[in-house]
C-alpha cells in the first residue's frame, strides 16, 4: 500500500511538472448546453440535461448520455455528467502554455466543481495530456481527482477514492521528455 501511494505521489509529481495549466479564461465563459431534453427546477437551481449531452464553456468540452447542473446562491455550478450504457463520459480542455497542448479524460461518472475548479473521474477512469496531437502521459484507475488550476492529479485503485489492497491497480505511462532541439 505504502509502495502504491509513493508511486502516485511521483506520477504526479511528474505530471505537474510542467509549465501549462489549464485554460485559465474558461472560468470567465458562458457554458453552452446541447441535448435532446432539459428539465429546469428555478427554486433547487437544478437542470437536468438528457441524451447525447453535449458542455462547452471556452475550451472545455464534455460528453455524457445525463448531466445534472446545480447552481449555488453565488453562482457556482456543479456538475455531474454520467455516461451512456457500455460507454464513458469524457472530457476534454486546453492548456496554458502551449499553441497544441491538451487534457483529456473518461470514467463512467464524471463531477466539476466550478468553484474549486476540481473534476473527479468515477470507475473506469483514464486521462492523459497531449502535445500536439500525440500522448505525452496516461493514467487510470477506478478514481481519478484532478485539479484544473494546479495541474494535480490523485489517482486511486478504488472507486470511492481510497487505496486498498486487493482494490486493483492504477496504471500510468509516462514519456521520457527531449531536450529542447534534440532529435
Amino acid at each position: 500500500m505504502k509502495r502504491l501511494l509513493f508511486s502516485a505521489l511521483v506520477l504526479a509529481a511528474l505530471l505537474t511538472g510542467a509549465a501549462a495549466h489549464a485554460e485559465k479564461a474558461d472560468s470567465t465563459k458562458p457554458t453552452n448546453v446541447e441535448a435532446n431534453k432539459m428539465e429546469y427546477d428555478d427554486v433547487k437551481q437544478i437542470n437536468v440535461f438528457t441524451g447525447d449531452v453535449v458542455l462547452t464553456r471556452g475550451t472545455i468540452r464534455m460528453t455524457s448520455a445525463r448531466m445534472v447542473v446545480r447552481q449555488d446562491p453565488e453562482g457556482y455550478q456543479f456538475v455531474t455528467m454520467y455516461a451512456p450504457p457500455n460507454g464513458l463520459a469524457t472530457f476534454r480542455q486546453k492548456r496554458d502554455g502551449g499553441n497544441d497542448q491538451w487534457i483529456e479524460g473518461k470514467a463512467e461518472r464524471i463531477e466539476y466543481d466550478d468553484k474549486t475548479e476540481i473534476m473527479k473521474l468515477f470507475v473506469r477512469a483514464e486521462m492523459r495530456r497531449l502535445e500536439s496531437g500525440k500522448s505525452t502521459d496516461e493514467v487510470q484507475g477506478e478514481y481519478i481527482s484532478y485539479d484544473t488550476r494546479a495541474e494535480f492529479f490523485t489517482v486511486h485503485n478504488t472507486a470511492d477514492g481510497s487505496s486498498k489492497e486487493g482494490g486493483g491497480r492504477i496504471r500510468a505511462v509516462i514519456q521520457p521528455r527531449n531536450e529542447a532541439g534534440a532529435q
